[in-house]
């Protein structure tokens, strides 16, 4: 099959392409590559640099006819979505709704698109969160993933485009920029290989559901032809907080210091870890590689690509961690 990656050249995007190409599909990227790298892309993979709000988006489908879209691009950043919901909206439900059009136009068979299983549900009423938890977002990044759902559903029934669902966790491992808008994994573990200070947000009591990236990324071929008109949670299904995150890289990077505390951040949930028995029972998926193997994996990474001998990751300054 040809498969279409939206967001293929950044962190997760990237371990779909190559599982994708290794399966024996062929794989077509479109990345702005506002936070993707090319260093990050299959060299199997044909990319195509351009914004999903582009008019030029239909020239790739007049190309490529892909039978299949995955949709990881997205505008990511809690923290500017609620300083800026309209960019938010215009990134995640205008380029999405761009893309579904040219989906249905040039008949695509089916549409995989990359939701959130924190930032939909909001703070929990129950734990862990299964695909039925209200909705409930904190922040306009939350409402906007949520927004393409119904989309979707909208688009299945009124046009007859198929898609699959998949709410991630917080993700982490290889390939994930600690200079950008990074996760706390990989922020930490920089911070950590470079002896600098380290800075968590509110209490570090927060819990969240930590997933390896490769773990992530399987869900994404097993829904090929799976999964017909469902969102999947993926997560383990117990919290971890990130007090422990800190510890248990604190020991794997021999870290000598301790971590400073500022004041939580608007928009970011407490709490919430992910119920994920229904992609177990329809998809056969489940998370494979344990939180302490793909810390000491993704600090093996970081220490083998991400450092260079003059202890900079690159020109842009990193901020500092937070859930």
């Amino acid at each position: 099959m040809k498969i279409l990656v939206t967001g293929g050249a950044g962190f997760i995007g990237s371990h779909v392409v190559d599982l994708f190409i290794n399966a024996g599909h062929e794989v077509v990227v479109v990345d702005n590559l506002t936070t993707g790298r090319t260093s990050n892309l299959n060299p199997k993979a044909k990319l195509y640099s351009i914004d999903l709000r582009s008019p030029e988006l239909e020239q790739v489908f007049l190309a490529e006819r892909p039978d299949i879209i995955d949709h990881h691009a997205a505008q990511i950043n809690v923290r500017r979505s609620v300083a800026d919901p309209v960019f938010d909206a215009d990134n995640n439900v205008m380029g999405g709704l761009n893309l579904l059009n040219m989906a249905v136009k040039y008949k695509s068979r089916k549409f995989i698109y990359i939701s959130s299983g924190g930032a939909i549900y909001g703070e929990p009423v129950y734990l862990p969160c299964d695909e039925d938890h209200p909705i409930r977002p904190l922040s306009p990044y939350g409402a906007t993933k949520y927004m393409l759902e119904l989309y979707l559903s909208m688009f299945q029934r009124t046009y007859g485009l198929d898609y699959s669902v998949l709410r991630y966790p917080n993700v982490y491992g290889p390939r994930q920029d600690p200079a950008g808008e990074a996760g706390v994994v990989a922020v930490f573990t920089d911070s950590m290989l470079r002896g600098q200070p380290v800075t968590i947000y509110g209490s570090g009591e927060q819990v969240r559901d930590f997933v390896y990236v490769e773990d992530c990324a399987r869900a994404n071929l097993l829904l090929l032809e799976n999964g017909s008109g469902r969102a999947y949670n993926l997560g383990y299904g117990v919290g971890t907080t990130i007090n422990q995150l800190f510890r248990e890289l604190k020991a794997i990077t021999h870290y000598e210091l301790e971590a400073n505390y500022a004041a939580e951040r608007l928009g970011e949930i407490f709490k919430c870890y992910l119920d994920a028995s229904r992609a177990a029972e329809e998809l056969g998926w489940k998370p494979t590689v344990s939180l302490k193997e793909g810390l000491q994996l993704t600090v093996n990474y970081f220490r083998e690509n991400e450092l260079d001998l003059n202890g900079s990751s690159g020109s842009v300054p990193r901020r500092a961690a937070g859930p």
